[in-house]
This record gives structure tokens, C-alpha cells and sequence, in this order.
């Protein structure tokens, strides 16, 4: 199937995503932490998937089906594998422009040093690129790329993608607990987005099925610190911490609030007990999630935050 959803998406509303590379897992990358699993077939060479008609005919066929409250906000390349492989991206992407809904693109930005991937990528509304590692050791762990790409090629070509761009830009760094969440490694990946200058950058860490059993979200702290270095860099920063859900933000529900809130990002002591105040909660009801395991308290600087509690392992 190349079409499925829609999904709901923190980032994007609800998500149709769009599989341009259904075959066996075609990738650039076998990240550790992958959900779709072990990279079946390496590959740095453009090749064609689908034709651009089927996907525009298949988006179609799908939308139709959908009620008019489940119309999404983005169509989303996100495949199984790296979708700038598929050589008929861009033609892809102009098509589905047609049905007058925005295109998202998600890539691990490792074929930007391709002059056409820029091309075709810049013709996307929103594209989001990788940024988890800032050395060429961490990223031949977490990222285990296919021979022939460079480490420093890779960033470089974000470099230049980022000035390019005119689209809604955003980062995501999927943090593994022991693998790329120590401090260097946090500090020189903000260093790069700082320069890449992104609309939004993510941090995430996993939250499903990861391609190797070893891998693990890092602690709050370790979380709550990449937080605090994004933010001391003056990037805008959002954490990924928490299962997608139908509704984020305010609900009216005290509990719900909270959780919603601190999957977000962390939620510093003060200005949760003001949201407390404005409902008319006290602090009992934060240490009623903390007792479930739900929420936990960290220490930055003298300063407690609050954060979603990971409890994957």
C-alpha cells in the first residue's frame, strides 16, 4: 500500500502518509533505533519506485474514502527507507500539489549532496531532516550509513540545503540512551542546528519497536539536559517524548494537561504550579502522576523540572 492514515502527528496535524518505497527497506542509513527495522538494501544510488501517477492516483483513491473531519493537513513522504532515493520524488510532489493539500517530506538528509534531491526537496511545504549526531564516530554507531557517504559531505550538504530552502524547516534528533545523549555529543548537535536555523528542532527519543533490542530512550535528566543546551543555544525546540495522541495541549482535564505538556517539553516548577492555580488543582494531583510512573521530577541548575516519564525499557 502506498498511501496510509491519516495519522495524527505533533508536528503536522493529521498526517497521510505516503510510502514511495514499498519494496524491501531501500536506505541510505540502518539507524539502530529504526522502527521499520534492518536496512534490507544500502544504497546512495537514485533509482525509480512507484511511478508519479500511481501515488497521485492512490492519494486520490484515499481521500475519497475519508470522511470530511479526517481530511489531512499534510501528505507525507514517509517511506520504508529514505524516500529521496525515488528519483520521481519531485515529480511526485507536483502532482499531489494538484489536490491543494501541503507536502511534507521526513529524510535523514544523507543524499543532500545530490543537486537534484535539493531541487526536489525545496519543492515540498515542510520538510524535516536528521541531525542526531556531531562527529563522525557516534554517527557510524547510531546511524550506521552505506559506504560512500562522509560524514562532514553530510553536514556540509545541510548546510547548504538549509540556505536554500524557502519551505518550513524542522530537525529531529532521536536520542538513544548511551549511544548519542552524552553532553558533547548534545552540545555540537545544537551547534549544528543553531547554524542550520530551523523553524523547529525535535528531540525525540524511541518510542517504538527500535531495529536493535539494545536500544533504549535516554533518563529524564539526560533528556531534561538536551532540552536545557537546545534552549541555551536559542533554538526552538519541542520534545517528542510521548506516544502521538489525538489531542495535545489544553483539554480541561487537569491530569491530561500536565501530561500533554510535559511530552512537549519540560515544565518548570513555577509555572506549574500557575497552571495548577488557573484550574483550581493543587500539587497533589502532580504527585499522584509521579507515584504512577507518569510524569517525574528533575534538578537543572537549581531548578526542578517536570518531564513525561519513559517507561519503554
Amino acid at each position: 500500500m502506498i498511501t496510509f492514515g491519516p495519522v495524527p502527528s505533533r508536528r503536522l496535524g493529521k498526517s497521510l502518509g505516503i510510502n514511495n518505497i514499498t519494496r524491501q527497506k531501500v536506505c541510505s542509513y540502518s539507524c539502530v533505533y529504526c522502527q521499520v527495522g534492518v536496512t534490507q538494501k544500502y544504497s546512495i544510488v537514485r533509482q525509480a519506485f512507484f511511478e508519479p501517477g500511481m501515488i497521485l492516483r492512490e492519494t486520490e483513491a484515499h481521500l475519497k474514502k475519508l470522511l470530511p473531519s479526517d481530511i489531512p493537513d499534510y501528505l507525507t513522504f514517509v517511506s520504508n527507507g529514505e524516500p529521496t532515493l525515488d528519483i520521481n520524488l519531485g515529480k511526485s510532489i507536483r502532482l499531489l500539489k494538484k489536490l491543494g493539500i501541503p507536502i511534507a517530506v521526513i529524510t535523514n538528509a544523507s543524499m543532500l549532496w545530490d543537486s537534484s534531491v535539493i531541487e526536489e526537496l525545496s519543492e515540498a511545504d515542510w520538510v524535516s531532516v536528521k541531525a542526531d549526531v556531531g562527529d563522525n564516530d557516534t554517527w557510524k554507531n547510531l546511524n550506521r550509513p552505506a559506504s560512500g557517504l562522509r560524514f562532514e559531505d553530510v553536514i556540509e550538504s545541510l548546510y547548504g540545503f538549509a540556505s536554500y530552502y524557502n519551505g518550513t524547516l524542522s530537525t529531529e534528533t532521536m536520542l538513544c540512551s548511551g549511544v548519542n545523549d552524552s553532553t558533547g555529543n548534545i552540545s555540537a548537535v545544537a551547534a549544528i542546528i543553531k547554524r542550520l536555523d530551523p523553524d523547529k528542532a525535535y528531540i525525540s527519543v524511541p518510542m517504538r519497536p527500535p531495529a536493535e533490542k539494545s536500544v533504549f530512550p535516554p533518563d529524564a535528566e539526560r533528556l531534561n539536559l538536551a532540552w536545557q543546551i537546545f534552549i541555551e543555544n536559542e533554538i526552538k525546540t519541542e520534545l517528542l517524548a510521548g506516544f502521538e495522541g489525538v489531542n495535545t495541549g489544553y483539554t480541561g482535564n487537569m491530569y491530561e494537561d500536565i501530561l500533554n505538556i510535559t511530552a512537549v517539553h519540560p515544565l518548570r516548577e513555577d509555572a506549574l504550579s500557575e497552571l495548577l492555580e488557573k484550574n483550581n488543582s493543587d500539587f497533589r494531583t502532580v504527585q499522584s502522576l509521579i507515584d504512577q510512573g507518569l510524569i517525574r521530577c528533575v534538578k537543572y541548575r537549581g531548578m526542578k523540572f517536570y518531564l513525561r516519564e519513559l517507561t519503554i525499557r
